[in-house]
């Protein structure tokens, strides 16, 4: 039985362990990018609206308006109904270019020559720029996914806090008014 190869037993070249840094980085960005840019496409307008919400949590001293928390939870399940189905659209691209990938994966690998190894390889190489849009697409996905239960998360704070205050007001109500109660 061979000895298993440490990898770390030699020092580690620290110049080409920057260069990959720098290859990675420099590809992340370009892929980062496309992401975005997808995300912004699909979830711009309720980025939008989070970040005015955001706003006035963060920036406000006094508590949230009843006039503010009603225009929350009216316009929360409008964005987020046609968030959700940018997100089933964006979700269709993904599977298809996880198609697209896989054909051009599979077409190349039938072509090639040499080993199970060998063919693996080539095909992999030759379905690159898929394999980039298909990772673009399901990352993009899974951050558009992740905002809409944000968003949902948010409308439910929303519906608790309401809750609340008209619980307060109906006490508020009740305890202002004991001859009502004398009637009941």
């Amino acid at each position: 039985m061979s000895e298993p190869i440490n990898a770390l037993c030699h020092e580690i070249d620290s110049i080409k362990v920057k260069e990959v840094n720098t290859h990675v980085n420099r590809n992340s960005f370009q892929v980062d990018e496309i992401v975005d840019n997808l995300v912004n496409t699909y979830c711009g307008d309720l980025d939008k609206y989070m970040k005015q919400i955001d706003n006035i949590l963060v920036n406000q001293t006094t508590p949230v308006s009843d006039i503010q928390l009603d225009d929350f939870t009216l316009n929360l399940p409008s964005l987020l109904y046609f968030t959700s189905a940018a997100q089933e659209a964006l979700e269709i691209k993904e599977d298809v270019s996880k198609a697209i990938r896989n054909d051009v994966y599979n077409r190349v690998r039938d072509c090639a020559q040499g080993t199970v190894a060998d063919k693996d390889t080539a095909a992999e190489l030759q379905s690159q720029a898929e394999t980039i849009v298909y990772i673009a697409y399901n990352r993009a996905y899974k951050k558009v996914k992740a905002r809409v239960e944000a968003a949902y998360e948010m409308l439910n704070s929303i519906k608790k806090v309401m809750s609340r205050r008209i619980a307060e007001y109906n006490l508020a109500s009740f305890d202002k008014n004991p001859e009502d109660r004398k009637h009941e």
